[in-house]
């Protein structure tokens, strides 16, 4: 790991880091349920079921669906500021180099932009 080049002192850094690190655990194992839970439920389909219990189930298979994107997208956050650890940026905007506050990378460890570059981003989607 690099020296910040972002202004954090280190003990700071190491304890995003070990935070991050806990994170990205979790939320694969997450993605790793969730992908079982589903191979379980398609297996299943075996027995003859009601339209109604199908469409239960497509609901519920379509919600998890879009809890593992926004779980993935997330996952690519976290391994990016990781990176930006190993790198000596962390703590610093992708789009702009300027510095994201430690107050935000306390609220959100894998922020890769300041609050109005995401919030400027989030409008332009």
């Amino acid at each position: 790991m690099k020296t910040p080049k972002s202004g954090l002192d280190a003990a700071f850094v190491e304890r995003q880091r070990q935070y991050l690190l806990r994170l990205r655990a979790s939320l694969v194992a997450a993605a790793e349920a969730t992908e079982s839970d589903e191979a379980e439920v398609k297996g299943d389909r075996g027995g003859a079921m009601e339209a109604e219990d199908d469409a239960q189930e497509l609901d519920a298979l379509e919600r998890d669906g879009n809890l593992v994107v926004r779980d993935t997208q997330r996952l690519e956050r976290v391994d990016r500021a990781l990176q930006k650890i190993e790198d000596g940026t962390y703590g610093l905007s992708d789009g702009s180099g300027k510095p994201i506050p430690r107050e935000r990378l306390e609220a959100v460890p894998e922020a890769l932009y300041t609050l109005s570059e995401e919030e400027s981003r989030e409008r332009n989607r």
